[in-house]
């Protein structure tokens, strides 16, 4: 208001791309399911200087966690790949691209379309925010098993069902961000892909 800038904040929902965190003490699950899913593929192949570099690339393997894959591929094993909680939960994921192409699309707005989405220029009470995301979800247990899928890892998923599921659903309402004629190009799938290329690649 102090200066008249025209503020617009982008609501994104869960994001995930190449370069993505992998450190599993901290990472997302759809990055942390990456890594444990091509860990257990290298076990099962008898891979440890994979396993090892894997480690520089991407971040020490937290105890003990990673006993139990040099352990696993030892025996040339696939050990199985653990899910926190029952695998019920859905969540919406958007590759990183279609965000920032969202936001492009945005800020380009003419003033006939973004002026209606300013707090300052409306009557409804909403605040100055556009929900960004794909508009679809899925379970946890669905998302693991395409991971699964792109990784070629046919082990065993464990849901950990002593661990919190959080929240059961958090779909966001992307209506408003569809009439202004954006909408997300990538399938999740094919996302995947992209970032499994690029992790193996790193």
């Amino acid at each position: 208001r102090q200066y008249g800038t025209r503020y617009l904040a982008a609501m994104p929902t869960n994001l995930y791309g190449p370069g993505d965190n992998y450190d599993l003490n901290n990472s997302h699950v759809l990055p942390a399911l990456i890594r444990k899913f091509h860990l257990a593929k290298l076990a099962g192949e008898g891979n440890r200087a994979s396993i090892l570099d894997d480690e520089e690339k991407h971040g020490k393997l937290p105890e003990p966690y990673r006993s139990v894959v040099l352990k696993a591929c030892e025996k040339g094993q696939i050990p199985a790949v653990v899910v926190w909680g029952t695998g019920k939960p859905k969540r919406e994921f958007m590759y990183s691209e279609d965000m920032a192409d969202a936001c492009v699309h945005l800020m380009n707005l003419d003033d006939k379309q973004y002026k209606p989405l300013l707090g300052a220029s409306r009557n409804d009470g909403l605040p100055p925010v556009v929900n960004v995301g794909v508009g679809d979800d899925l379970t946890i247990k669905q998302l693991a098993e395409m991971i699964q899928e792109v990784v070629g890892n046919n082990g065993q998923i464990v849901f950990d069902e002593t661990k919190p599921d959080g929240t059961m659903r958090k779909l966001m309402d992307i209506e408003r961000l569809k009439k202004m004629g954006s909408k997300a190009q990538t399938s999740l799938k094919n996302g995947i892909e992209t970032v499994y290329t690029a992790y193996k690649n790193a």
